[in-house]
């Protein structure tokens, strides 16, 4: 007789893949924000990135000017064809 036998399991793990709730998908408007959060370590606080069709507009707090230009240029890398109509960051 063997020491180790097999156990079946009646909870497999696909089992679990259609209760769990999935999440909906992200706008363009929360990617680009959660992208530039990452890039920028969190250091503006209340980042809004408004895409207009024109353009976009970047919002938040800073503590510098230096945080908020860091913030214009990851805007500028991560959409370069789409023209910053303003940086409203305020520096705190």
């Amino acid at each position: 007789m063997p020491l180790l036998t097999p156990v079946t399991d009646s909870f497999a793990p696909d089992s679990f893949a259609s209760e769990a709730p999935v999440p909906p998908p992200l706008s363009d408007q929360e990617r680009l924000e959660g992208l530039m959060q990452r890039r920028l370590g969190n250091r503006v606080r209340g980042l809004r990135v408004h895409l207009r069709p024109t353009g976009m507009v970047i919002e938040g707090r800073a503590a510098t000017y230096y945080v908020k230009q860091l913030a214009q240029h990851a805007a500028m890398e991560l959409l370069a064809d789409v023209p910053i109509l303003a940086n409203e960051i305020e520096v705190k």
